[in-house]
């Protein structure tokens, strides 16, 4: 499913580049994640779709907005990422999860789980290299939102050293 879910997303971006490579990283570091915080398969495969879709509904967002801001990339995301989980013939359930991540993931206070939880970690973890985060806004999102010991120890070792 994951494989299936990769092309849907390249083809879907392409050719921007920039944003088929966040959805990578952030994959990257979701399943790393994942792993370290003994996810149980299930909970991992929720994660992985969410990594890869996250972000789907910036292109949408743009076009009809004017803005990638992450209010409009909650609105414009799920139907996108609904219907690419309908093409592959994901679980409705396993859908509807994932739609609610794609819906939120802007939303620190709707994290309900730990899937949602690594999924914010580590768009931030990318996020904070790619919009060059300065020590205080990486310690003000360490203290306020990261709550996983994997993603605490990571940030901290890639940028609070």
């Amino acid at each position: 499913m994951t494989n299936d879910l990769l092309r849907a997303m390249i083809e879907y971006n392409a050719p921007d580049v920039r944003r088929v490579n966040h959805s990578l990283k952030v994959l990257g570091y979701a399943q790393y994640l994942a792993r370290a915080e003994r996810c149980a398969p299930d909970t991992a495969r929720i994660i992985e779709a969410a990594a890869i879709l996250h972000d789907i509904g910036i292109h949408v967002a743009e076009r009809v907005h004017g803005s990638s801001a992450g209010n409009w990339q909650e609105i414009e995301g799920p139907p996108i990422a609904r219907r690419m989980l309908a093409d592959i013939g994901a679980d409705p359930r396993f859908t509807d999860r994932v739609a609610f991540i794609v819906g939120h993931h802007h939303s620190y206070a709707k994290i309900d789980a730990i899937d949602f939880q690594i999924l914010v970690e580590a768009d931030f973890l990318v996020n904070a290299s790619e919009d060059s985060l300065d020590r205080d806004q990486i310690l003000s999102f360490k203290k306020n939102v990261f709550r996983t010991h994997a993603g605490t120890e990571l940030l901290s070792k890639l940028f609070l050293q």
